[in-house]
């Protein structure tokens, strides 16, 4: 009897391991159709980029974490495939940064995937320029308004909408205008300030209409110390546009904007060597080269 006992304890052991290991390719399987990619594929400090993530189950969320920043995802109507707008700020020393991606699948079981993204050290350089000593030395009064400047800027940053408000592909603000100084060269004032040139200047007349890169709310909207007239978009997820050194505002905090729109005059406002607009691109606080996020194809986010 004993071991008619055992010997059905054993068949019975037998039974579970063998229908844990039928189970668990299954598993295996669909977890290895699951996809992320970059556009570009080839990253430097300063670029954007699109990520893609696409999952053979449907997923009620999908979130990651990449250079201790949040990335957060859009899905198509499939809720299979999935997007985020992230970037390498322009400051970010080459080498691998892992990105790591949790996805929430429909039955509430969570699903994880690693991608380790290399970032390679682009080619910037350095350009001398010539402003009034004021820019480069402030005084105390000055240096007052900086102070409050920062303030009213880290509030602006401060909050951005938890869903896509752009549509479609970003656009140049000027169309014609050509570009006068690259993003990411290090700039030195009056040979004495070093700083990186976080944005794109365009050689722009005085009073040309600039327009909004694409849809968004506008989150500060005034006159500042070193940027001049500015205005900063919000599109969501961490993204916002900056446009800076503008004669005159069209527009106000709170409005919401279409890309296209006219939103403010360029001019030589703040420390500027001369008319012109410096656009800026911001994610999660880091600055991103606008030119290449230009070059981006946007799913639609709606």
């Amino acid at each position: 009897m004993l071991s008619i006992a055992i010997g059905k304890r054993v068949r019975v052991f037998a039974l579970a391991v063998m229908t844990l290991f039928a189970v668990q390719p299954a598993l295996s399987s669909a977890a290895a159709l699951d996809s992320v990619s970059l556009a570009p594929e080839s990253l430097s400090n300063g670029a954007p980029c699109l990520i893609t993530v696409t999952l053979h189950d449907a997923a009620s969320q999908v979130t990651g974490t990449w250079q201790s920043h949040p990335v957060v995802f859009f899905a198509r109507s499939d809720r299979r495939t999935w997007f985020a707008l992230a970037g390498v700020d322009v400051e970010v020393h080459p080498g691998n940064y892992p990105l790591t991606i949790d996805a929430t699948l429909k039955d509430g079981t969570h699903r994880t995937l690693h991608k380790d993204v290399h970032v390679e050290e682009a080619p910037y350089e350095k350009v001398p320029l010539s402003v009034p000593d004021k820019f480069v030395e402030p005084n105390a009064a000055a240096l007052k308004k900086i102070a409050a400047d920062k303030i009213v800027k880290d509030k602006a940053f401060a909050n951005s909408a938890s869903q896509p408000v752009w549509s479609g592909d970003f656009r140049p603000p000027l169309h014609q205008a050509p570009q006068s100084d690259s993003f990411g060269n290090q700039r030195i004032f009056n040979g004495k300030l070093d700083s990186v040139h976080r944005g794109l200047d365009y050689r722009a007349k005085m009073s040309t209409p600039v327009a909004a890169i694409n849809s968004g709310r506008v989150v500060l909207a005034r006159p500042l110390y070193y940027e001049g007239g500015c205005v900063v978009i919000d599109h969501g997820l961490g993204l916002m546009s900056i446009y800076m050194h503008l004669s005159k505002i069209e527009v106000a905090v709170g409005k919401k904007v279409r890309r296209g729109q006219i939103i403010a005059l360029s001019g030589a406002s703040g420390r500027a060597t001369g008319p012109h607009l410096h656009l800026g691109v911001r994610w999660e606080g880091s600055y991103l080269d606008p030119a290449k996020l230009f070059q981006i194809q946007m799913p639609q986010a709606r």
